[in-house]
């Protein structure tokens, strides 16, 4: 079944990468691609692949409206959110949870789903 009105994205059997709809654009949580980078490693590739998923949108990190971080290690934290503020330093920062998760790979540590607005 298709609905017009919403746009979906990088689409498998399993899920869609992005979806748009009302102009607020849904990400699907990110993990790394490659599982064996420590912290550091994987969020940057995450946040790398966030932003690529958003520009397929028409969107991009300024307009943020919630991020969830999910860490499989909580005393990883303090490196992550170093990385992320970083990543933020020209945008004002979103609404943000951060969860403690045992995330299905086990080499994952972290996993990032994002909400935002359209241009």
């Amino acid at each position: 079944m298709s609905h017009s009105d919403i746009q979906k994205i990088n689409s498998t059997e399993v899920m869609s990468a992005v979806t748009v709809f009302n102009q607020v654009v849904y990400l699907s949580g990110q993990v790394p691609k490659n599982p064996d980078l420590d912290i550091e490693g994987q969020t940057r590739d995450i946040l790398a692949t966030i932003e690529q998923l958003l520009a397929l949108a028409n969107s991009d990190k300024s307009r943020l409206l919630s991020v969830q971080l999910f860490l499989k290690d909580l005393a990883d934290f303090p490196k992550v959110n170093a990385i992320y503020v970083d990543w933020l330093k020209d945008s004002v920062a979103p609404s943000r949870a951060t969860i403690q998760a045992d995330l299905v790979n086990p080499k994952w540590l972290i996993e990032i789903a994002v909400i935002a607005a359209q241009k």
